[in-house]
């Protein structure tokens, strides 16, 4: 490359001698005046005449990147007035004069002193003038010229990109147009075929080509496969000099991905599918999986199942997990392993996206059959019917059959059945069930009137296994008998003014009178209302039945008279329709009342007849008076007798209880709460004779107590105490309550002294305790511990 470069340098450099000799020869030829007609004024003020010049300036060139050992000779400035004896100074000034350009004053040669770089700056613009060297009296106006950087070929291509990503459908035609990378090249276009290049493929082929002009990358081969290969990386170069020997290069790297387009149907791994489901799954259950395979990818591999045919097309459904693109079998009806224990299934596997350019590459689809074996489980018992209604007549006897239920279990060991009934629904205990043949009875008799309808469940569970259980309503109806009678519909109450006239009063009814019955219609209306035939011919009133369940009351006379009776009770009699017919007598009252002329009711009390028997208002506040004094009298004399009330007992400071009390430990003694001496066992007011209650007069005759109190060491504690408890337990003239007081510890300021051992060997009391002898087996210790002092001295 060095000598390709040297060799090209001595060429630009013969050129540029031979092109500045025939410059110089053309100028010397050609020279002018410099001035034309210009007169100049000298020191003296006299006028010069110049002649016009006679050299024209052109572009001088130098070439880049010289890198010689002496300055490089760009050209050379020469006046026609020089005639060669020094007395001309020529002068350079511009862009770059005195550090990139120097001239010779003298001779006017022009050399640079640096290595240029056209790239950075492809020409300098200088001006340049002859002076006297004495005075510096310009000789010639300045002149302007163009140094001129001659380009050589040291830049090579570069690519807009290190790398370059593209992307073309698989199976695309040969030719297709891939991308297009483009390169530049920094050398002068206009100045031989330094900046012409020209691209070329050096790795990719033969999949891919590059048109050399345009850089555009073409496909190569036909029929290229994304699911055989996807990626490709493909190397382009760009070479300048027109892609000669000695250019320079660059190159890039493009990687180009092959997009799917649906070209693969989907396909089955395997012909059948095998798969199961229990009997005991509910609608909705996964049963499997299948999947048909796509190589092709995004929306190209997005594949739908469907079940075109097969005899359980009503009772399983296929759908589609997009995420997985698998098709999920689910149950769509229960099954039943009795009934049938194997289905077939014909799934279909299609691309939802076809392309239509490929769709000579066959029907973008697949079948599979899907076996599907019924599995056994253990069931629940079946009800043969999803609910049961039976009816049974109130005030049936207990034991009265209702009705049946009948399950069955539907598995093939027919494992025999037990019912009972729901306990929860049936809180009143009215039916019971057998346990074997499913019959509901009744327990007791049933009224319709309080219900008239019971729903219970039953329960039915197989024999081996109690946790297979069916559950169903039974809907009870009691039916109606005529059990209840009708009774007046209200409290009916009638009114009938008195009257003189011995005619019996208008037709209008006393009173309208109506019936309730609580029985059904069957048992209840029509109702028929009559007197008693005892009183058939009433002399007073008469009832007429009106037909619709209603009857009027009627008087048969007039003269009604307060005073001689002002109220009657009227028995009338209402029987129902039902087979048998139900009857019952009601009384009705009808009053005597006054009433104007109109016949309006003015008043139906019977004071006034009262008062003109000689009662006068007077006298009847004077009763009342005296009945509220007497009332008075009475209260005052129960509360004197409430507070001159006697105790029950004649001496309350004397009434001491017999009270037992344990002691299992050292306590606090006397001082502790409501504690006192064993000596209160012993009450002292029965050593001298039992003194009975007052308030209480015992049912026998008490034997007194013994009066002496035993000695000490006479007496067993153990049969004492027990004595007492049986005395007081017997004595009717004790208070109402023995009172047991339990004490976890002795105490301080017993009479008795401590009982505990800690102190023992330091004591000095004379105390005799060999009675503990006497006290029994409870006293043993005891009385082994302090009963001989003697003893003890002894073993000390």
């Amino acid at each position: 490359m060095k000598e390709n470069y040297c060799l090209q340098a001595a060429l630009v450099c013969l050129g540029m001698l031979c092109h500045s000799q025939a410059f110089a020869t053309d100028r010397r030829s050609h020279l002018r005046p410099s001035f034309h007609g210009h007169h100049e004024k000298g020191k003296e003020g006299q006028v010069l005449q110049r002649s016009k010049r006679g050299w024209v300036w052109n572009q001088f060139f130098v070439i880049e990147e010289y890198t010689g050992p002496d300055p490089v000779l760009v050209g050379r400035l020469h006046s026609d007035i020089d005639s060669g004896d020094g007395n001309i100074k020529y002068i350079l000034s511009g862009e770059g004069a005195g550090t990139i350009f120097v001239i010779d004053d003298k001779s006017g040669n022009i050399h640079a002193t640096k290595t240029l770089d056209r790239e950075e700056r492809a020409q300098y613009t200088l001006m340049a003038q002859a002076v006297d060297r004495d005075t510096n009296r310009p000789l010639e106006p300045p002149s302007e010229f163009i140094v001129k950087v001659q380009d050589i070929n040291d830049n090579p291509p570069e690519f807009l990109h290190e790398t370059y990503h593209a992307n073309v459908p698989e199976r695309s035609n040969v030719g297709t147009s891939v991308i297009q990378v483009t390169a530049s090249d920094a050398d002068d276009p206009t100045y031989g075929n330094s900046a012409k290049l020209v691209y070329s493929i050096l790795e990719g082929q033969p999949y891919f080509s590059v048109e050399a002009q345009t850089g555009i990358i073409r496909t190569a081969l036909p029929n290229m496969d994304r699911e055989a290969k996807e990626e490709y990386h493909v190397v382009i170069q760009a070479k300048d000099m027109g892609g000669h020997m000695g250019g320079l290069s660059g190159t890039t790297k493009v990687t180009i991905t092959l997009t799917d387009v649906n070209d693969n149907p989907p396909k089955f791994p395997q012909s059948v599918y095998q798969m199961s489901v229990s009997e005991a799954a509910v609608p909705g259950e996964e049963v499997g999986r299948v999947k048909a395979k796509d190589p092709d990818i995004g929306e190209n591999g997005l594949v739908t199942y469907n079940i075109v045919d097969g005899d359980g097309m009503e009772l399983f459904e296929i759908t589609t997990d997009y995420e997985t693109q698998e098709g999920v079998v689910k149950l769509k009806k229960p099954v039943d392993f009795e009934t049938k224990r194997a289905y077939s299934l014909k799934v279909e596997a299609a691309n939802v996206h076809i392309d239509p350019k490929f769709i000579s590459n066959g029907p973008f689809k697949d079948t599979v059959t899907v076996k599907i074996a019924v599995e056994d489980a253990d069931e629940p018992p079946m009800f043969l019917a999803p609910s049961y209604i039976h009816e049974v007549q109130e005030n049936a006897a207990p034991g009265t059959v209702v009705g049946r239920v009948h399950a069955k279990d539907p598995d093939a060991a027919n494992s025999p059945i037990r019912y009972s009934i729901d306990r929860h629904t049936d809180l009143d205990r009215f039916f019971t069930i057998n346990p074997e043949d499913g019959f509901i009875k009744t327990t007791k008799p049933l009224d319709r009137e309080e219900t008239a309808w019971l729903n219970i469940s039953v329960f039915a569970a197989e024999i081996h296994n109690r946790h297979q259980e069916a559950k169903v309503p039974v809907a009870i109806r009691v039916l109606d008998v005529n059990d209840n009678a009708p009774k007046f519909a209200a409290p009916y109450e009638g009114f009938i003014c008195e009257s003189d006239q011995t005619k019996p009063h208008s037709n209008q009814p006393i009173v309208t009178i109506s019936a309730d019955d609580k029985d059904d219609t069957a048992n209840g209306p029509r109702f028929i209302f009559s007197l008693p035939p005892e009183i058939i011919h009433n002399p007073n009133f008469t009832v007429r039945d009106n037909r619709d369940n209603t009857a009027g009351v009627y008087a048969r006379r007039g003269g009604f008279s307060r005073q001689k009776q002002d109220l009657y009770l009227l028995p009338i009699v209402i029987s129902d329709g039902g087979i048998p017919p139900m009857s019952s007598t009601n009384t009705l009252t009808i009053k005597v009342c006054g009433c104007d002329v109109n016949g309006a009711l003015l008043s139906c009390n019977a004071e006034a007849y009262i008062l003109n028997a000689g009662l006068s208002t007077g006298a009847l506040i004077a009763i009342l008076a005296c009945i509220v004094i007497l009332l008075v009298i009475v209260v005052l004399f129960v509360t004197l007798r409430r507070q001159k009330k006697e105790p029950l007992i004649v001496f309350e400071e004397e009434d001491v209880r017999e009270n037992i009390i344990t002691y299992d430990d050292e306590g606090g003694g006397e001082e502790d709460t409501e504690a006192f001496d064993i000596a209160t066992l012993q009450n002292p007011d029965g050593i001298n004779g039992f003194i009975p209650r007052k308030d209480i007069k015992p049912e026998y005759q008490y034997m007194p107590r013994p009066g002496l109190r035993p000695a000490p060491n006479s007496v067993d504690v153990d049969d004492f105490i027990n004595t007492r408890i049986q005395e007081a337990d017997n004595d009717p003239t004790a208070p109402p309550y023995d009172s047991i007081q339990i004490y976890g510890y002795e105490g301080r300021g017993s009479v008795a002294g401590s009982l505990s051992s800690l102190e023992s060997a330091t004591t000095d009391s004379d105390l005799d305790y060999d009675y503990l002898q006497n006290w029994g087996p409870r006293f043993k210790k005891l009385a082994d511990l302090y009963g001989s002092k003697d003893t003890f001295d002894d073993d000390s």
